[in-house]
């Protein structure tokens, strides 16, 4: 969610919100079992959360570190690590979600959000996954589809040329294996479907949050980006053939 954050003497700082209480309580048991690849906790007072500063690069200079297998997948073997720990967590009996339960087999807590820019990258290496603010319990294949649908990417090619700043139209059939096989052991799922699952639930959680007049939500569903996303669901489906795995 978009919030000002501020960075000080390796202390992130950012206001907290009603779900920030379990997004610490699932850090702390992720970091409990050895992970340093997510934030450290360490607290929320007056408002205000505060997690440890991970170093790397992240945000719009994350698309740079995955163009290669490599970064790739990286970033496939981290969230399954991430996905893997998790699932031995016991939520909190008052838990608030980011982003609405999905029901299914093999749930685990999901980021809800896992793109490039929310990696912590390193030498084309994504090393730490930030951003938890959509914690939610899903299907882990509900994390690989939005992940798939970025690292791919499963867009026009005028996106990957110009936003993903790929050098060349990607093969994204072969990036779609390169992650999911990163990832391993997922039960075999139809690659389109999935992807446009979560998008149609992304865009479901998007105009809620807008009709609830929160930011950047708000301003996103009237500057259209409900009808973007429509139409990206719509180039995914009539590229079914080109996409899949």
């Amino acid at each position: 969610m978009h919030r000002p954050v501020v960075i000080e003497d390796g202390v992130v700082s950012r206001p907290a919100g009603k779900h920030t209480a379990t997004v610490h309580s699932y850090l702390r048991h992720l970091r409990a079992q050895g992970l340093e690849c997510v934030p450290e906790p360490l607290g929320v007072a007056d408002g205000t959360e505060t997690l440890r500063f991970i170093e790397g690069a992240d945000g719009g200079d994350g698309w740079w570190h995955q163009h290669t297998d490599q970064g790739l997948a990286s970033a496939a073997r981290l969230l399954r690590r991430i996905h893997d720990a998790g699932a031995g967590w016991s939520p909190p009996e008052d838990a608030v979600w980011g982003a609405r339960p999905v029901a299914g087999e093999d749930v685990v807590p999901c980021h809800g959000d896992p793109g490039p820019w929310n990696f912590i990258w390193r030498d084309q290496e994504a090393v730490a996954l930030i951003d938890w603010d959509y914690l939610h319990p899903a299907p882990r294949v509900t994390d690989v589809a939005y992940a798939l649908r970025w690292f791919a990417p499963l867009r026009a090619d005028e996106h990957a040329l110009e936003w993903h700043h790929f050098p060349e139209v990607p093969d994204r059939a072969a990036r779609v294996r390169t992650f999911v096989e990163a990832y391993g052991d997922l039960p075999d799922f139809d690659v389109v479907d999935a992807v446009v699952e979560r998008m149609q639930a992304v865009i479901e959680l998007m105009r809620d949050l807008a009709a609830r007049g929160v930011e950047p939500q708000r301003t996103w569903v009237a500057d259209g980006a409900v009808e973007a996303d429509l139409e990206e669901i719509a180039w995914i489906e009539q590229h079914r053939e080109m996409l899949g795995r």
